[in-house]
């Protein structure tokens, strides 16, 4: 797994790249106050069928942090130019959270560009907080490592436990300089976004939307309106785990995510 750097509009933007460079490629989204790592567990599983990037969205991990507002069309912006300075031409991309609702709308612009999509239990629908954002919201703005191993714990099921390396990461990447700013604009931005069901009605390429049974950020009731949403939808319902089974059961997604994308 190599870390490599790119210039975006004269950012500077970070990313994670595994896998054989002539297989198809794969780009990973991470969610909100995530970074590249997040993915660590699941990349080894999926490697050696694809041809993986897991950027640092811009705003986020050790990526560049410009002052601007952190929209969902400037998060659609970082996609499509990320890819393009990549001369990536065709690839399926794997979204979680707000990279779940970032790789929905980017799938509902039809560009020819994005043939499949995966949405891990993705944002945009639910309009309220609940306990569990609300205090991963406290941990990324006053970031120290129990209210981060708080927010984790609340995030996955019952039965993991969040490694301490995650936690220092996280504590890292949000005490960096205009983190916070990042963080508060990109919820603004969602809290301001238009309605999304308009947007995953244009969705044309086949999608697959999982979700852990026990996520407690995004709750599993919100799952059924998504899926509904999007024409030629598959869904995958994940048994014991939370808002993270890339980290909770890599494995298993991996053979959930390799039996779709082969199809």
């Amino acid at each position: 797994m190599k870390e490599k750097f790119v210039a975006l509009d004269r950012n500077n933007i970070r990313y994670l790249e595994d896998g054989d460079q002539t297989a198809h490629n794969l780009v990973l989204l991470h969610g909100l106050g995530g970074y590249a790592e997040r993915w660590i567990s699941l990349i080894p599983h999926l490697d050696k069928k694809y041809h993986v990037f897991a950027p640092d969205i811009i705003g986020y991990g050790q990526s560049d942090k410009p002052s601007v507002d952190y929209t969902l069309e400037f998060f659609i912006k970082f996609v499509f130019d990320f890819m393009e300075a990549l001369g990536i031409k065709k690839t399926f991309i794997i979204g979680t959270s707000l990279g779940g609702q970032i790789a929905a709308e980017c799938a509902a612009t039809q560009s020819p560009i994005i043939e499949k999509i995966i949405l891990i239990s993705p944002a945009g629908i639910m309009k309220k907080s609940t306990p569990t954002l609300d205090a991963y919201t406290m941990a990324a703005l006053y970031p120290n490592k129990d209210s981060v191993k708080n927010a984790y714990q609340m995030m996955v099921g019952p039965r993991m436990q969040v490694s301490e390396i995650s936690i220092e990461r996280f504590v890292t990447n949000m005490s960096r300089p205009n983190a916070k700013m990042v963080f508060l604009s990109t919820l603004l931005g969602l809290k301001n976004s238009p309605d999304i069901f308009d947007k995953l009605e244009k969705i044309n390429i086949p999608t697959l939307v999982i979700w852990g049974k026990e996520d407690k950020l995004i709750p599993f009731e919100y799952s059924q309106q998504f899926v509904s949403s999007i024409k030629n939808c598959e869904f995958m319902p994940m048994d014991g785990c939370g808002h993270s089974p890339y980290v909770e059961d890599p494995e298993k997604l991996s053979d959930i995510i390799i039996k779709f994308l082969s199809k």
